[in-house]
């Protein structure tokens, strides 16, 4: 294996496909993966033939979180060597997260399978996020005295709220994926064999649309986080001057306005009544 298949990578039709591709190795994080992680997140920021992105994994598992006997063996040897390891490649990792994060660019997961530790993390990057009736999610950090990693302690209380996330964290809790849809972990649950399909669908849906648009909205709902009311307003009004302006946008609103015309004529043309006795 190179280090370009740790994670396969395509663009056709305005769609970025990200898969993870360690199965044998339920698609752990080691620090190749980290690396392509990070250099992926940056050339999907940076393509403007990217409009949406799909991402998923190979295997049975979706992600394992990072590969700790991977990791553990780094190093020099020094006391330590291990942990400044593991701290880079987590900033390594960080990075693609906060890229992603900051994108205009909407992304939906389908997962299957396990989904642990900074694996989490991982499918929480996503926006819409298809599980398989046969996805299972779990924390596992404090089974190997590990602690959160991959944007966990921001993304899953964001997701599910402080009290869901501290009993997921904090306790030997696996949720099913029927479990994980009512805590709003994920968006939809669907048969393991419709997975591909429908992540695929809300990717068309997006893509057949308003695209910039969707990427704009995501790219404001995820920055809210964390910042000031007043800062949020300025960033929502500048977006949508900008967005009105585009030929998109131009298109899209004549026709809107068109259509509300004819609806308001229509309105306003009676039909004569026949005279009655």
């Amino acid at each position: 294996m190179t280090s370009d298949d740790t994670i396969l990578f395509e663009v056709s039709d305005g769609l970025a496909h990200l898969t993870l591709n360690r199965p044998t190795s339920l698609n752990a994080i080691d620090d190749r993966a980290a690396r392509r992680w990070r250099d992926l997140a940056l050339e999907i920021a940076e393509r403007d033939d990217v409009r949406a992105v799909l991402f998923d994994a190979n295997g049975p598992a979706f992600c394992a979180g990072g590969d700790v006997l991977a990791m553990s063996r780094m190093g020099d040897g020094s006391a330590g060597s291990t942990g400044a390891f593991v701290t880079e490649l987590a900033d390594i990792i960080h990075e693609g997260h906060r890229t992603l994060q900051s994108v205009a660019k909407p992304i939906v997961a389908a997962v299957q399978g396990a989904v642990a530790g900074g694996g989490l993390g991982f499918m929480l990057v996503a926006d819409v996020i298809i599980a398989s009736d046969r996805a299972k999610f779990v924390s596992k950090y404090a089974d190997i005295g590990l602690t959160p990693d991959c944007g966990v302690s921001t993304l899953l209380p964001e997701a599910v709220g402080m009290r869901r996330a501290l009993e997921l964290t904090l306790g030997p809790r696996m949720l099913s994926a029927e479990e994980a849809l009512d805590w709003g972990l994920v968006t939809e649950v669907v048969p393991a064999e419709q997975l591909d399909t429908r992540a695929r669908e809300v990717a068309a849906f997006w893509l057949a649309g308003a695209t910039a648009a969707f990427g704009q909205a995501r790219r404001l709902l995820r920055e809210s986080v964390g910042r000031g009311y007043q800062d949020a307003l300025d960033d929502e009004a500048r977006t949508i001057g900008a967005a009105i302006e585009t030929p998109e946008s131009v298109a899209r609103v004549a026709a809107f306005a068109a259509a509300s015309a004819k609806r308001a004529a229509a309105s306003t043309t009676t039909t004569p009544k026949e005279p009655t006795a």
